[in-house]
């Protein structure tokens, strides 16, 4: 089959298609003839050696496609079912091997590009606002990457909660898909992020920031929150957070701050299919839309990475092999 694979760390152009042997599969286990890729900020992390993995190796962790084959043990699972997961490795490929324990069902009427895109953003969004800090109505929260796929997912949940949602973004097309999705403001990267906030909320600053830019927006955000505020740093897109003075924390209101990952809130199956279900039943009814801001073959990979780490893409970005 083929596929995209990596030989040593670095750069975009170590995402080299390749033929590889067809995966087998095993015990509790799908093979899944993948119909649509998703790409993420973490499959970034991974190929730079700053989450290290093992060389040789295929990224990528999410997707969608039909079960080809199933394994001996899975009995939630048939050949011919549509399938998603946001957690099985060696997804850059024409086959996927899913452990069943991962696998979500697509609802009909889903397409491919938004299953395959839809879980890793939308679970991230789903545990942010739902287990990290939930904004009740009313409320003024802070979101960074109004535009990116989980910054779209966020605004548009919190704004049908009634949460009042300011994000950044950097351009004047990103703006407008902001503020289609809901935002209330829209800030850009080069304001005074924090002056502005406490200038939109009367002084006081916003009950949460969620944070997935992280180096270049991470004292903006510390300087936006309320006192006894959550500031929820989900990714790093601009770099990683240099270490800090815990102590800051009491001066600035006894804020809190955590660095979360979505494996920790995704701890069984049954914490898996609540967040999954809540995310595929939200776009099957037309709650949530998930942007499919670029579409690439598999073979052009490394583009694709150049254009999202470049701030190129909105949304999601999808391979389709």
């Amino acid at each position: 089959m083929r596929a995209i694979e990596v030989s040593e760390h670095g750069g975009p152009e170590v995402l080299r298609p390749a033929e590889v042997a067809d995966p087998q599969v095993g015990p509790g286990q799908l093979l899944v003839d993948t119909e649509a890729i998703g790409v993420n900020f973490i499959d970034t992390y991974i190929r730079t050696g700053r989450y290290p993995t093992p060389v040789p190796y295929i990224p990528g962790a999410e997707g969608t496609g039909v079960v080809a084959a199933v394994g001996p043990e899975v009995t939630e699972f048939r050949v011919g079912d549509r399938v998603a997961w946001a957690t099985a490795s060696a997804s850059y490929a024409e086959k996927v091997l899913v452990p069943a324990e991962f696998a979500i069902p697509v609802p009909a009427g889903v397409p491919a590009p938004v299953a395959a895109s839809a879980l890793l953003q939308g679970m991230t969004a789903h545990y942010l606002i739902e287990s990290i800090y939930k904004p009740e109505m009313g409320e003024t929260v802070l979101v960074h990457a109004g535009a990116g796929g989980v910054g779209l997912i966020l605004t548009q949940l919190l704004a049908a909660r009634g949460v009042q949602v300011i994000t950044t973004v950097s351009t004047d097309d990103k703006e407008k898909l902001s503020r289609d999705a809901g935002a209330a403001e829209v800030l850009r990267y080069e304001d005074d992020i924090a002056a502005r906030v406490r200038e939109l909320t009367d002084g006081v600053g916003v009950a949460a920031a969620y944070d997935g830019v992280g180096a270049n927006t991470f004292e903006a955000s510390l300087a936006s929150v309320r006192v006894r505020g959550m500031l929820a740093l989900y990714g790093g897109a601009s770099g990683p957070v240099p270490p800090f003075d815990l102590q800051r924390l009491n001066a600035a209101g006894s804020l809190f701050v955590t660095r979360p990952t979505l494996a920790h809130y995704v701890r069984d199956r049954a914490e898996l299919l609540w967040r999954a279900g809540d995310i595929m039943n939200a776009i099957a009814d037309g709650t949530l839309k998930i942007r499919i801001g670029a579409s690439y073959a598999l073979a052009d990979a490394e583009q694709a990475h150049r254009d999202l780490e470049g701030r190129k893409t909105t949304g999601s970005v999808v391979l389709l092999p």
